[in-house]
């Protein structure tokens, strides 16, 4: 299984630190607020103050130049109408692709960078300066298109629309077809599925083979959900 999902699961902050790290080391994030004093417990949280400005398919922290292997995510403040999040397996997308496809992508290896993810952050006045430390710490990094899961050793399409850049190798022009056919093939329908939010509700997917998306249709209400990562292996 690449996502699973509990409902009901009334647990501490420490206590979802606790399930994550089952996984690996933890990791934290360059640019969240956390919650409890706790660094790797992260709040996601989206207010009409303050509303959530990423709503794209992505895998988390690609950035890294080891991005998580599972996220743990946790419903905490939910709004009694919208909010889902939409998971795609990124093995059934690579097993869909035409044969002459998949020859083709295979020695790509494309650029992930935490500003292009951060774009609408840094936009904002004093967003460069608040963001300074995070775009030092986390330089552009390179991973292939197609990576061979570790555990699994299937193939996964590995970039995504928040955190890929561009590839390598290529013009400007083909990395952009190319890139943008790749995002609406892997988010087919029968490539996904829905999550519909209740509080304590606890997901765990499998970061390296999945893409999700938060859909940010609840305003004026507020959602917050608390998030914790395990460090994975370099991708290949």
């Amino acid at each position: 299984h690449e996502v699973l999902f509990f409902r009901d699961q009334q647990i501490e902050p420490s206590e979802q630190r606790d399930v994550a790290r089952l996984f690996g080391p933890l990791q934290t994030h360059p640019a969240y607020g956390t919650v409890d004093n706790i660094p790797e417990v992260m709040l996601l949280e989206s207010t009409p103050k303050n509303p959530s400005k990423i709503e794209v398919w992505h895998s988390d922290m690609t950035f890294r130049q080891h991005p998580p292997s599972v996220t743990v995510l946790k419903g905490v403040t939910i709004p009694e109408v919208g909010g889902d999040t939409l998971f795609a397996s990124m093995t059934s997308a690579y097993d869909g692709l035409s044969e002459g496809m998949k020859a083709y992508l295979e020695p790509l290896v494309a650029v992930h960078d935490f500003s292009h993810g951060f774009k609408e952050s840094l936009a904002e006045p004093g967003g460069r300066e608040r963001l300074a430390d995070a775009l030092s710490d986390n330089p552009p990094v390179r991973h292939k298109v197609i990576q061979i899961h570790p555990e699994t050793g299937k193939r996964v399409i590995f970039v995504n629309a928040l955190f890929t850049s561009h590839i390598e190798g290529v013009s400007a022009l083909e990395s952009s077809e190319v890139l943008s056919f790749l995002y609406q093939h892997c988010v087919l329908p029968e490539y996904t599925c829905r999550f519909n939010w209740t509080i304590n509700s606890l997901v765990l997917w499998d970061n390296r083979s999945t893409q999700h998306k938060p859909v940010n249709d609840f305003l004026p209400a507020s959602r917050a959900l608390h998030r914790v990562v395990s460090e994975g292996d370099r991708p290949y």
